[in-house]
């Protein structure tokens, strides 16, 4: 019996070894399985938990394939008139019914949404290219550079934007190309402004002084190491410019001073119907409520664009608020028995 327990006892004492043992090399597998996750991969996963950017994303994307497929779904065209059809509600063959003229207003608005992003993406673009490149110049070479741009940055800033638009507008106005680069002359200003400050905060690290040190130009410098580190902000800043455009197109042709006929675009026709909005209040909600919606999409868009690629912008905001509890705990601690 002794023996027995004692061979019995032996065996549990080889075989704990091993069962620890296999659970160790179970927990190093797992170690190394979980890998840290790239900066892309977080800010992607960042990016889906923000409910308002996804709620964007998905809204911009209904509207953009709205517009662009709207022609396939309509029997009528842009500039297709009936007479006899005027003035009429919404229905199954006009879903937002038909100006004073009998053109389909469906079919307008989506071609006029479709004008309005295109100039706003344009705009944006170009603008972004000069923003980028004066931010960049001013930020890395400094002194009397800096001083240039900056004071036209300045420059642009204090006049208010309206009204230079409207002097350009009204002299060069008219086509999509020509509204587009008036826009993007005037809106690059703030891209500058952040290029530039991210530019000075990473211009003197160590792996820009390596690169100088080791005989690489200006603008390789510039154009290799700096400009890859801006992209995140760019891509936030692009984002909420497209909203600021379309809205400053729009008001250029509710002015008469944007897209000219046969060419329409939001704006337009909400100048167009202006003059019924007592009888027929729906032909001016239906482009305006547009407007809004890809405005209100591309703003929560690059909100969640913001918190994804540059998480401590939320962070810092809550610091002072956690600061104060902490000294009010502080505080409660010295004073208290």
């Amino acid at each position: 019996m002794a023996g027995t327990e004692i061979r019995s006892t032996g065996l549990s004492e080889i075989e704990a070894p091993s069962s620890v043992a296999e659970v160790a090399d179970a927990a190093d597998l797992e170690g190394l399985s979980d890998k840290p996750k790239s900066f892309g991969r977080l800010a992607w996963e960042r990016f889906l938990n923000h409910r308002l950017a996804l709620v964007g994303a998905v809204g911009l994307v209904v509207i953009v394939l709205l517009f662009f497929l709207a022609p396939y779904f309509s029997d009528y065209g842009v500039a297709d008139r009936n007479v006899r059809d005027r003035l009429l509600g919404p229905s199954w063959d006009h879903p937002f019914g038909t100006d004073e003229i009998g053109r389909d207003l469906f079919v307008r608005t989506a071609a006029g949404g479709r004008y309005s992003l295109q100039i706003g993406l344009f705009a944006a673009v170009i603008s972004t290219m000069i923003g980028t490149l004066l931010g960049a110049v001013s930020g890395y070479f400094g002194r009397w550079v800096d001083v240039v741009v900056s004071q036209l940055v300045n420059l642009l800033l204090i006049v208010p934007a309206l009204i230079i638009l409207s002097v350009f507008a009204l002299r060069f106005g008219g086509t999509a190309i020509s509204l587009a680069l008036i826009l993007a002359g005037l809106l690059w200003t703030r891209i500058a402004r952040v290029v530039r400050g991210v530019v000075l905060a990473i211009k003197e690290q160590e792996y820009i002084m390596a690169a100088r040190a080791a005989g690489a130009s200006h603008w390789r410098i510039i154009f290799r190491h700096l400009l890859p580190n801006v992209m995140g902000a760019i891509a936030v800043e692009v984002t909420l410019l497209l909203g600021t455009v379309i809205v400053l197109e729009s008001t250029l042709s509710f002015l008469g001073l944007g897209v000219k006929p046969p060419n329409t675009s939001l704006g337009t026709l909400v100048r167009d119907a202006k003059g019924s909005i007592d009888s027929d209040p729906l032909r001016v909600l239906m482009p305006g409520i547009w407007i809004v919606l890809i405005v209100l999409c591309v703003n929560f868009l690059g909100d969640g664009l913001r918190d994804a690629l540059d998480p401590r912008s939320k962070a810092e905001g809550n610091k002072p608020v956690k600061a104060e509890s902490t000294e009010a705990n502080v505080t409660q601690e010295q004073v208290g028995p």
